[in-house]
């Protein structure tokens, strides 16, 4: 929570005003039941008038020094909380965009958000009660306890007494419901997690007519939500009841004996009705606290879950401000060539025991295109993930134009190289903007020229507002085939030196893949080719297969032909699929792809 609190510097200035003109608002309420006790005793009862005129007009400018005061206290609370939420919440994200691969493995991206964004709006809750609430309660039972035993001293011991016995009770109901706020914020967790579920595979959930099993599921972790949460509250709730019973037995004792003293002269009649205000004034303070404690123990558990985050030490290649705080720098011709070593690499993920990778060696120059192929699990993506170092090897080095990728500065690095992942990922805008996400001062020209090699040029000529036609959620109205076309030219618009196409053709028909890998012949990029299919392979310089995380076999298509059993099989499976298969293609030149995942 120290930690967290350390945002609050930056605005000390509104945090510290605001504090200091809650206690110019706080002496002039305080100020109050006194001053009736004055109308009374020296005004009303002795019938003097302008008594009454004198110290009414005090009471009303205090009432008014009290609204101003109030008023200011929380504009400047409210600038000191807004303030403080924008700074953390830019720190969390900063953080975890600079996390790995194996560190967004231990956050679900549902919790992510949720910390992201209702816990620190808790937190932000949390500093502007504390600065205009939270911070009054003490201060004004203090003070009526204070100014009671001022008017009274018997009159006020029974606040001396009382008071103490509440905030005692108070202390362990805060403990407790500290531990079940943050048991609901994890099952606030699991909603976040099933909502994005079900929002995300909307379409396959219709289709397989899985509504009713969803919208059970759903209501399930809801429930548990729904449980935690009331026994949460039900803890804060009790407190209420308590401080009413215990303040207002105090109240009932002042009067009994404040009539007692009236009679034999003790006590006067505004001595009495300023010491019941002060009871009731702490009444309404200490009623409060069941809300400030809920406020307190959410707020000790979302601290917690954002502290979690902002701790967590990852193992990113982090090399300098730019990364971490996200800054873009433009993509472009780089100083890397493009030349790629695995010297025998191995790897496996964090937490498990199982090599993806087993003793990789191989070397690819600048320029050439390396096919990948290898059936589903046998690595091919966890070795393409090392070149821009998304992981780094448990065992081996890979270099890139010599040196190890661990030593490069990473966004240098992953500027010169183009990546086009497995799954198709298209942001909300325009076509054209989609594109230019690769490289954010790309001029149209250069933006047209890549999506002419990506084979979607003519494609995206042909919409309505062309390169400035707006995608739909996802990409929503494009196909599958337009889609990895579209992510292939966000790449290319970069002209990187590296160019890694994850499994990024599987939607395309022969002959536009065909016409994608002769227009990357004319790049002057090194290209690694995730594949399946035989018909990318054939062209290429080299070409590694993998089996269950080992290199196999290496070599061109001819080499492969002739001294890999398993590749011979490989081409004649897929070759006699080819003869069965009817020549057919779709609206937009693709068709769907029937020879992946053939062993």
């Amino acid at each position: 929570m120290a930690f967290i609190l350390s945002f609050l510097n930056k605005y000390r200035t509104a945090a510290v005003s605001a504090l200091v003109i809650m206690l110019f608002e706080l002496t002039a309420e305080l100020i109050q039941p006194y001053l009736i006790s004055k109308i009374i005793d020296e005004g009303i009862r002795p019938q003097q008038l302008s008594v009454v005129w004198l110290w009414g007009g005090v009471l009303a400018a205090s009432a008014l020094l009290s609204f101003i005061a109030g008023v200011l206290s929380s504009f400047f609370a409210s600038h000191a909380s807004q303030g403080f939420a924008y700074d953390l919440r830019d720190r969390m994200y900063s953080k975890v965009q600079s996390f790995s691969y194996s560190v967004f493995d231990r956050f679900a991206e549902s919790t992510l958000i949720t910390r992201l964004t209702g816990d620190i709006t808790v937190l932000q809750d949390m500093v502007f009660m504390s600065l205009r609430f939270a911070t009054r309660v003490p201060l004004v039972v203090t003070g009526s306890v204070i100014m009671a035993l001022v008017v009274n001293v018997k009159l006020g011991l029974f606040l001396v007494v009382t008071v103490p016995l509440v905030l005692v009770f108070a202390f362990f109901m805060i403990r407790a419901t500290t531990r079940q706020f943050r048991r609901a914020q994890r099952r606030l967790d699991e909603v976040n997690g099933v909502i994005q579920e079900n929002l995300t595979g909307i379409r396959l959930i219709r289709v397989f007519v899985r509504m009713g099993h969803e919208v059970e599921r759903f209501a399930k972790v809801a429930s548990r939500l729904m449980a935690d949460t009331v026994a949460a509250l039900r803890l804060t709730e009790t407190t209420t009841p308590f401080i009413l019973l215990t303040i207002n037995a105090a109240v009932l004792a002042v009067l009994w004996y404040g009539r007692l003293d009236i009679s034999s002269g003790a006590a006067t009649v505004g001595e009495t009705v300023a010491v019941i205000n002060y009871s009731l004034r702490v009444t309404g303070a200490l009623s409060a606290l069941s809300s400030i404690m809920a406020a307190y123990s959410r707020s000790s558990a979302s601290a917690q879950r954002v502290g979690e985050v902002l701790d967590t030490a990852s193992d990113e290649l982090v090399s300098g401000a730019e990364e971490a705080l996200g800054k873009r720098a433009p993509a472009g011709p780089s100083a890397i060539q493009g030349r790629l070593e695995f010297r025998d690499v191995s790897f496996r993920y964090a937490g498990s025991e199982v090599k993806v990778l087993e003793h990789i060696s191989f070397t690819a120059e600048p320029g050439q295109t390396i096919a990948i192929l290898g059936a589903t699990g046998s690595g091919k993506s966890s070795l393409v993930q090392l070149i821009p170092g998304l992981h780094r090897p448990s065992e081996g080095s890979v270099l890139v134009d010599g040196q190890e990728v661990s030593s490069l500065d990473p966004s240098s690095l992953r500027r010169a190289i183009g990546y086009v992942p497995q799954e198709v990922i298209l942001f909300s805008g325009s076509i054209r903007g989609n594109i230019a996400w690769g490289r954010e001062d790309a001029s149209l020209e250069q933006i047209r020229q890549a999506a002419a090699r990506a084979q979607i040029h003519e494609t995206i000529e042909k919409l309505p507002q062309g390169y400035d036609t707006l995608l739909g959620q996802r990409g929503i109205n494009l196909s599958g085939g337009q889609k990895q076309r579209l992510s292939i030219a966000r790449a290319l618009v970069r002209e990187p030196a590296i160019l890694i196409l994850d499994d990024s053709t599987s939607a395309l028909d022969m002959r536009t893949e065909a016409a994608l890998l002769k227009a990357l012949e004319e790049i002057a990029c090194t290209t690694l080719l995730i594949t399946q299919k035989i018909s990318s392979t054939r062209s290429a310089d080299r070409i590694l297969l993998l089996d269950e995380g080992r290199l196999i076999a290496s070599g061109s298509h001819e080499e492969l032909l002739a001294s890999s059993p398993l590749y011979r099989r490989i081409c004649e499976s897929q070759n006699q699929l080819a003869s069965d298969m009817p020549a057919s293609s779709s609206a937009d030149g693709e068709e769907a792809s029937h020879v992946q995942n053939l062993y």
